[in-house]
Formats: structure tokens, sequence, C-alpha cells
């Protein structure tokens, strides 16, 4: 089985970027971190970050067919990157969407998620640690069909 693992606008700066809202986990550690536990459980990941919704829509559209699912994490693009929804929801694959913060109690323009009608599985405000429910979440989504 293959997890593609999909990371939005500015996920590159995390320990760095507001560490009181995100925390002091970098990207890296959050990659090395889900590789262990895909290893443990069997799984195959591959990794993708960038700062440009089409790089993120490029990247999704060369590994359809070749996955079974994914979490992604759509960071600045989570109001508003509907070309990157439609093409999410397009892939034919169950979608974890996952947030560092709880963005429903954070400033109400930040409430509104175009990803959330999408998710397959949704997890908000546990840290990097909701990296690892939605990878194990998803994986019972897909070991249910």
């Amino acid at each position: 089985m293959k997890i593609a693992v999909l990371q939005g606008p500015n996920l590159n700066r995390l320990g760095v970027r507001k560490p009181e809202v995100y925390g002091t986990v970098t990207l890296p550690d959050i990659v090395a971190d889900l590789d262990v536990l895909a290893g443990e459980i069997g799984v195959e990941l591959v990794h993708f970050q960038s700062n440009h919704e089409g790089a993120m829509i490029d990247w999704l559209q060369s590994v359809e067919g070749e996955i079974d699912g994914v979490v992604c994490n759509p960071a600045g693009l989570t109001n508003y990157g509907l070309s990157l929804r439609d093409a999410l929801n397009e892939c034919g694959v169950p979608v974890a969407i996952i947030h560092l913060s709880n963005v429903h109690a954070r400033e109400e323009w930040r409430r509104h998620d175009v990803f959330a009608e999408i998710a397959t599985v949704y997890f908000a405000g546990a840290g990097w640690y909701g990296y690892r429910h939605a990878l194990q979440a998803l994986l019972s989504k897909i070991g249910a069909k």
C-alpha cells in the first residue's frame, strides 16, 4: 500500500514559524516519524511539500493511479485552495486532512476550511502527532472498503 503525504505552504518553516501555535517540531522530523511508523505497519509513503498550489497539484496528478490514499495538510491554502481541493477530490482515493492547530478555535477567517467536506478523515489541533492519527485512521478507512 502506498500513501501520499502532501504538505502545503509554509510547512517547510515548521519549528521556526510561530512555535507557540505550530510547535517546535520541524517538517523533516514529521517526515522521519511518519516513515518509521509506516515501516512498522508495512506502508510506503511518498512525500511532497510546496509553497505553490500548482506544484502540489502537478505532483498529486503525477502519483495518481499509484497511491491508495492521501494525507494532506493544506496549510495556507486551507481557506481558498479550491484547485487543490478539486484535485484531491478527483484523485479517486480516500483523503485525510490534517491541521496542526485547531483552526476552528482561531481567528474567524481561519474557520472556513474548503477541504473539510471532501475529507474522509479530518484532524485539527493535535499538533504534529495528528499526522500519526491521520495516517492510522486513513489506513483503517482504506482497509474497511
